[in-house]
């Protein structure tokens, strides 16, 4: 466009002085153009949920002297400069601070900001509450934090985000691709990081873009459109930077002034393209024009692309324009081009040879238990939620989804924020949890009042819960029970199946006794509780609480409990003084290290044999199955690499960069402590001083369980440490195991392999480390060996028969990849630091060849949903007569096949209720459950009316149908059209309301209930 001219005349004293003002209206509004170079312009943030700061801190702009960022003025900034040209475009990612923001404007500027979704100025991108993680999170926390985001941006802007933007997290997952991709209705999916090996050979083949296949189960139905950008997510090497503190030059285009640059500003641009266009695929190319927390004042980099844009265009050898990663996704897809296969992930990920961000698999370890618990908690508490019927005004679940949504950020659950940012952290999933344990607690009151009652009205039992028990305290069960009184304990189940599990909780009487929900008396055994868990009860009460115990429980009381599906079952516990009715005491018996014998501890089919002078584990036998292994553990630590000037990484929270290998070695004269009951059998063995572990065998359970206590880890030789554990067996497995992705799929691993390019081994260990956040198993020609984890870790097979866990860290130097701050995690008590404790459980099992999927996928649902317990004192022994004792939120003659999972269960705030439902198993992995299976939603809901189903994507914010009419469908290089047909389950007949899975299948539903037919769950 032409330059208009205004001249205006001054007065200056008695002369006159005129002066010609240039005013340049650039020309942005070019589109795509056909035969040439398109460079697209996506304008983007990149804001962090809590990193360097908190979440709260990054949206106020607080807290500066850590960095200088404030989510407000970018958000603040972005509308007006939005509004000053119609050609301008911006994505916008994370909702948590999207909606921080949106509550504090006022209606006119909600209006403005609709207008600028509605003409798509200004688009959604991912749309979930954070960028999650994609090694540290559980599938079920992915999808619900997701699901928060997308739903808010359909209630307030009715709009579907359309693309995935996961430009940060390191590495990436096949559940990304599929089920966080494909199956929440995204077009594409772009990502910034993989491999520095693998980036430079897809350069070379031009293959960064590729449809990613996922899912091995769900083939092409699931596939996507995926990109990897060619360095990272800011503007391409050529200095195209343009926040006001920025170093890039700008396009001084003022022929009146010095410094006018805007043929060599062309001349960058133009270079940066053709060299980006020379490692891609069809005449589009995308720049991320931003990078962590730009547009603080955006004007400033519009200001500087409106220039780009109009001079680009004008000097014509490429064309530029302002996009966005659908108008980039479309213009792709338009061009009918065929695109490279991919499928598994995108794991381990190394930026360079020495530095493989392998080491946050574990970093942090307690939060990424307590995630994982509150994940589980979270669930379920939804559920009762239901059954209660949903309180806008409180105490709901919200605040905890809240909390829990965040804790899935890329530097939250992975371990890889600041110290204060990781406590943040905690702290809103503790708010969340206590406001929900609130909920539960009411809502198990209102199931359990008496069946003559009706409605729940204001139940009188006030239940409490322990969600210290992990360290053995909880002051609801550790009560004194004289004669007459009685302790009721509440298990709720929210698995969709019936389970019978042991449970531990701590007590004060010996002489007791424990009544199931029927009055009759079941076997029960009480364990002395270890000076072991005495000493870390102690401390990290008083450091949790700040306030010290107020006794010493002497034991635990195991017993095993029986549980309907979706609900809970009632047991009492009373002192009794009649002989022999009480729990029966373990036989203690110790065993010296010098003794040279062997001692078996096992009930039933399966029993594990130990040796006392080695003080190991040394053979599994199921006499059941027939499976008889040799079979060992061991722990080890690596020392944290200390880089120097030549070879500065060093091995950090991101980073695991060993510096040797050594072993720990039992010490001390007692080698084992063996515990014997007719409920539970346990070997304690204090490996040094700063470890503990106890194996153990429940009856009629047949796999092993390790309870381990590792911490604090010593550093007083200035020598950070990762500590590890093996369990070693005479498999011959061929370098071969599998990992799970996100708790879902099992991908398979070859030890110093990548199926996409050939593998420079630099990290022999680091480099073979891989997520693990359900199990890993490894196999042969005869047999399986599986272990299943109660949180995300890291861990690999290094060595043929043997499987490897990191278990904990503790570094005293940073890696230098952004936080600034060593992996030092300390406890303080009263001004006294010390290292982190880190208490928890890893399960294993053998099984014949081709049979352990059943249990590594029962199982695994049992540790990620623990049963929830409630207690309270009661007077007499009339409980089960005055309550009801058992409860069943589905019909009674009914569960869930076992191979679904109810993943949600949960009312809405318009009164709809979202229900999920998952097949657990991949095609192939079990010959009986790996199958086509039906869910009766009549029986899931037996005291209410279903009106209406409506089948949603994944995130619940649009219809399934209306989604697959607008997939893309990409072209794949090699494909010849003829592919095995994908199976998956048919529509919901509105009559019968069965709905079908197929293997790996998740459906999601939005139920409407006529509310003026059906039975309250009060009234059952």
């Amino acid at each position: 466009m032409g330059i208009p001219q205004v001249f205006f005349c001054l007065v200056l004293f008695a002369g006159i002085l005129c002066t010609e003002s240039k005013f340049m209206v650039y020309n942005t509004s070019q589109s795509i153009v056909p035969g040439k170079l398109n460079v697209h312009l996506v304008p983007h943030t990149h804001d962090d949920v809590g990193w360097l700061k908190t979440v709260d801190q990054y949206y106020v702009g607080s807290n500066n002297s850590i960095q200088g960022a404030c989510v407000q003025n970018v958000l603040d900034s972005l509308v007006p400069a939005l509004l000053a040209d119609k050609n301008r475009k911006f994505i916008y990612v994370e909702q948590a601070f999207f909606q921080r923001w949106w509550r504090d404007q006022s209606e006119a500027v909600q209006g403005v900001v609709k207008q600028l979704v509605s003409s798509g100025q200004l688009e959604f991108i991912n749309g979930g509450m954070c960028m999650h993680d994609e090694a540290a999170t559980h599938y079920i926390d992915m999808i619900d934090q997701t699901t928060l985001g997308h739903r808010f941006i359909k209630r307030d802007f009715g709009v579907v985000p359309r693309i995935g933007w996961q430009i940060d997290p390191f590495g990436h997952s096949a559940v990304q691709a599929y089920l966080l991709g494909a199956e929440v209705g995204f077009d594409s999916l772009f990502f910034g990081r993989i491999d520095y090996q693998d980036r430079a050979k897809r350069k070379n083949e031009k293959s960064l873009e590729v449809v990613w296949q996922g899912s091995k189960s769900l083939g092409s139905s699931t596939q996507i459109f995926a990109g990897a950008f060619p360095e990272n997510y800011e503007p391409p090497p050529g200095g195209f930077y343009f926040e006001v503190n920025d170093n890039s030059p700008i396009v001084q285009d003022d022929v009146n002034l010095f410094d006018y640059n805007v043929q060599d500003r062309v001349n960058d641009f133009v270079a940066a393209a053709v060299s980006q266009a020379n490692i891609t695929r069809t005449n589009h190319i995308m720049w991320t024009m931003g990078t962590d927390f730009k547009y603080q004042y955006a004007h400033t980099w519009f200001r500087q692309m409106d220039k780009l844009i109009h001079y680009v265009n004008q000097d014509g050898r490429v064309n530029a324009l302002y996009s966005t990663p659908s108008v980039y996704t479309d213009a792709k897809y338009a061009t009918d081009e065929s695109w490279p296969i991919k499928s598994d992930d995108f794991f381990p990920y190394a930026d360079s040879a020495n530095a493989y961000w392998t080491g946050y698999f574990t970093s942090r370890p307690a939060l990424k238990r307590y995630v994982r618990l509150m994940s589980g908690y979270y669930l379920a508490a939804r559920q009762l939620e239901f059954f209660k019927g949903r309180s806008n005004s409180g105490p709901n679940t919200d605040s905890l989804a809240d909390a829990l949504a965040i804790a899935q950020h890329h530097d939250a659950v992975t371990g890889t924020e600041k110290q204060h940012v990781a406590n943040d952290y905690a702290k809103r999933l503790s708010m969340g949890y206590m406001e929900a344990e609130e909920l539960v607690a009411s809502t198990l009151a209102c199931l359990a009042q008496s069946a003559s009652d009706t409605g729940c009205g204001n139940p009188t039992v006030k239940f409490q819960q322990c969600p210290l028990l992990n360290i053995s305290y909880c002051p609801a069960s550790e009560v004194d029970l004289p004669q007459g009184k009685s302790l009721v304990v509440v298990a709720y189940n929210s698995l969709g199946w019936k389970r019978d599990n042991v449970i531990q909780i701590p007590v004060i009487n010996e002489d007791v006794t424990v009544h199931d929900s029927e009055g009759r008396e079941i076997e029960s055994q009480l364990l002395p509780l270890a000076n072991a868990y005495v000493g870390l009860r102690n401390h990290y009460v008083r450091a949790y609480l700040g306030r010290s115990p107020t006794q010493t429980p002497k034991y635990l009381l195991a017993f095993k409990v029986s549980v309907p599906p979706l609900g809970f079952s009632t047991y009492t516990i009373s002192s009794t003084k009649r002989p022999g009715a009480s729990s029966t005491r373990s036989s203690v018996h110790t065993f010296q290290r010098r003794e040279e014998s062997t001692v078996e501890i096992g009930q039933g089919n399966l029993k594990l044999t130990f040796s006392t002078d080695q003080g190991k584990m040394i053979n599994y036998v199921n006499s059941k199955s027939l499976v008889e292994e040799p079979v060992k553990q061991s722990y080890s630590y690596y020392s944290g690499y200390n880089g120097s000037d030549k070879d500065p990484q060093n091995s950090g929270a991101y980073i695991f960069r060993p510096n040797g290998t050594f072993p720990i070695k039992p010490e001390g004269q007692v080698a084992l402590t063996v515990m014997r009951g007719p409920v539970v059998e346990e070997v304690h063995q204090q490996i040094n001083p700063w470890i503990y572990q106890i194996t153990r065998l429940h009856k009629e359970k047949e796999h092993g369980e390790v309870e381990f206590i590792v911490g604090p880890i010593p550093v007083d030789d200035g020598i950070g440490k990762e500590v590890a554990t093996q369990i070693t067996t005479a498999m011959d497995t061929n370098k071969t195991f599998y990992t799970d992705s996100n708790g879902r799929d099992f991908i398979k691993r070859i030890r110093n392999y990548r199926t996409d390019w050939d593998l420079e081994v630099n990290q022999p260990i680091a480099g073979n480390y891989y997520p693990i956040n359900l199990g890993i198993y490894m196999q042969d020609n005869r047999a399986e060996f599986s272990v299943l984890v109660d949180r995300s870790i890291g861990g690999s097979s290094l060595v043929d028969g043997q499987i490897e866990l990191m278990l904990h860290r503790r570094l005293l130097l940073d890696d230098s990849k952004g936080v600034a701050e060593a992996l030092n995690e300390t406890v303080c008590v009263l001004d006294k630091c010390t290292g982190l404790t880190i208490q928890g459980k890893y399960y294993f099992r053998f099984d014949p060849l081709g049979e352990g999927a059943k249990w590594r996928r029962t199982v695994g649902q049992e540790i990620y949903s623990p049963l929830l317990l409630a207690f309270a004192e009661q007077d007499g022994d009339n409980w089960m007569n005055s309550h009801v004792a058992s409860f069943s939120g589905i019909d009674s003659s009914y569960s869930l096949p076992d191979n679904i999972a109810l993943l949600t269960l949960q009312e809405l705030d318009d009164g709809k209720v979202l229900v999920r439902l998952a097949h657990l198993y991949e095609l192939g992995e079990d010959r009986d459950l790996s199958v086509m299976t039906s869910v009766e939603l009549k029986k899931l809901f037996p005291r209410k009316k279903i009106s209406k189903v409506t089948e949603t994507s994944l995130s619940a914010n649009q219809e399934r149908t209306e989604m697959e009419k607008k997939r893309l469908v990409w072209k794949v290089e090699g494909f010849s059209g003829e592919e095995l047909k994908v199976v998956r389950g048919g529509p919901v007949d509105p009559a019968k309301l069965v709905v079908e899975l197929a293997p790996m299948e998740i459906r999601t539903f939005v139920i409407d209930f006529n509310p003026g037919l059906h039975h309250d769950v009060f009234d059952a």
